[in-house]
């Protein structure tokens, strides 16, 4: 089994602040403009992370926010203020949340087990950033609002299509396993979020006491671990009755072509078994496509190209009429 079939996309997430200036949550606007001239003057004179796109959250209506909450370009936080601004750099491989929970999230995305990549991404604009003057204590490291990232400020993450351990019911043991060794599992949007469609984040719980190479290197070995259990465990549905497998993931199938009316829960619990039936050899879909629906089919992203006034019924009807589009 391919290790990109399975591990979706990893990112790197670095939580800063400046010093002398307060924190997001008691800061006034003055203090946010600062910190807002601090960032674009320390990009304005940095070469080679060209593109630099500037979006400010004041800008956006609700449901153009809410898409890029989906897009995991920033988070539900920053969607909720005004005063924040999201800066995309080489064209979103890098997106910094500016006046979040934090004054700086510096945040890079790849596709696939990329993590040293994507930590070479995010300190790139880490560097540039930090001639600004950050909030560091040479015992405690970078001091952030939240106390569970101080120190390296950094969370690192894996996101995992993990299908057959959902079905076989052995999330919980591996939850409970990678726990003790400083991880956590949470749903594809983070901290409170469901694993709707079989999508997990593997992730980091500490943030002090360990390096960033530490962090990196076991978050790497464990989700490698757990890529071997999801591959395991698909050979184990095949083997036990690859025919009734086959079976359920066409069904899922039949149904993604041809429904009329599909809501979201729906859609992600159909496009797993989609995934999964092209992983295994069922169906000839490139990941890529899927990738791409599973993004253009979430509610905001329809709700933006309908308009605001598009009812949830109308939302469901253009998603079956999406996905036909996509598969035709």
């Amino acid at each position: 089994m391919a290790e990109h079939a399975i591990a979706l996309s990893s990112r790197v997430r670095l939580a800063r602040n400046y010093g002398e200036i307060p924190f997001p949550a008691g800061m006034s606007a003055a203090n946010a403009a600062r910190v807002a001239e601090k960032v674009m003057g320390s990009l304005a004179g940095c070469s080679g992370l060209e593109p630099i796109h500037k979006v400010n959250m004041a800008e956006l209506s609700a449901v153009a926010r809410q898409e890029l909450v989906e897009r995991h370009m920033i988070s539900t936080e920053l969607a909720n203020k005004d005063e924040g601004f999201l800066v995309e750099i080489l064209n979103g491989q890098i997106c910094l949340m500016v006046n979040e929970e934090d004054h700086l999230r510096i945040q890079a995305i790849l596709p696939g087990l990329e993590l040293g990549r994507a930590m070479d991404l995010a300190n790139k604009v880490d560097d540039v950033l930090e001639e600004g003057g950050y909030a560091f204590d040479g015992r405690l490291g970078y001091l952030t609002a939240c106390p569970t990232n101080t120190g390296t400020g950094m969370r690192a993450s894996v996101m995992l299509h993990l299908p057959a351990l959902t079905m076989l019911s052995q999330m919980g043991p591996i939850i409970r396993t990678v726990s003790r060794i400083g991880l956590t599992v949470r749903g594809q949007y983070g901290e409170g979020s469901e694993a709707s469609g079989n999508l997990y984040q593997l992730s980091n719980q500490i943030t002090l006491g360990r390096n960033e190479s530490e962090i990196l290197h076991l978050l790497g070995e464990s989700a490698i671990q757990v890529i071997a259990k999801e591959a395991e465990a698909r050979r184990e549905l095949l083997n036990k009755n690859a025919l009734s497998l086959e079976d359920r993931l066409m069904r899922s199938y039949g149904i993604f072509k041809n429904a009329r009316r599909m809501d979201v829960k729906e859609f992600m619990q159909r496009i797993s078994d989609i995934r999964l039936a092209a992983d295994l050899g069922f169906l000839d879909l490139a990941q890529r496509e899927l990738d791409t629906l599973l993004l253009a089919a979430q509610p905001a992203a329809i709700q933006r190209r309908l308009g605001p006034e598009a009812s949830k019924e109308e939302i469901d009807f253009e998603r079956a009429k999406l996905i036909r589009r996509s598969l035709a």
